[in-house]
């Protein structure tokens, strides 16, 4: 394998609660307020040679609250804002579907909705990834299990519920995106040791 075939590390990243304020089923531009340390955040991962992807249940489409379309549009204007701040193409990663409360073809039972390591699994087959050193960040424990899931060694849990005990994955919290700077270098050696 030569050095342009080597497995990408990815930064996986929750949207609503980690990349914007989670105002519940965040469907259009009005709807996004950016929380202003993801950009530095992502900007230190993708210095330590991370690539950043979002991983996002949006069960908002799959209830009708918005469209695939709509989410793509919101997706495209969310990608010039982190251009606007020096950072590459994110590519997106997204979950339509809800077991119970959605609309046909819509409702069901998946794989990828988080804890479902689906929409990981995917990413990393497409991008070429190496899960064995990539790392996840997310706000709701599902998104830790769906890290478990997918076999990732390091995880960071923003929220300020205590996390609950779960040995499969080195865990890190901190109450809110602008703290998780101070544990990146941490984040980042957890990732590495396996």
């Amino acid at each position: 394998m030569n050095q342009n075939d080597k497995p990408t590390r990815l930064l996986f990243l929750d949207r609503d609660g980690i990349i914007n304020e989670d105002k519940g089923y965040v469907g259009s531009i009005n709807d996004v307020s950016f929380i202003p340390a993801i950009f530095t955040v992502i900007a230190t991962f993708v210095d330590h040679g991370f690539l950043p992807v979002v991983v996002t249940n949006q069960s908002g489409i799959g209830r009708g609250y918005y469209s695939e379309d709509d989410f793509f549009s919101l997706s495209r204007w969310m990608q010039d804002r982190f251009t606007e701040h020096g950072l590459p193409h994110i590519p997106v990663y997204y979950c339509p579907h809800h077991p119970t409360k959605a609309l046909p073809p819509y409702q069901q039972e998946c794989q990828c909705r988080k804890p479902g390591a689906g929409m990981l699994l995917k990413a990393a087959s497409q991008l070429n990834a190496d899960l064995s050193q990539s790392i996840l960040i997310g706000d709701s424990w599902r998104d830790i299990q769906a890290g478990v899931a997918a076999g990732l060694p390091s995880q960071c849990y923003v929220n300020k519920q205590p996390a609950p005990t779960l040995n499969a994955s080195r865990i890190f919290q901190t109450q809110n995106v602008a703290d998780i700077a101070a544990k990146i270098p941490d984040i980042i050696a957890a990732s590495k040791s396996g």
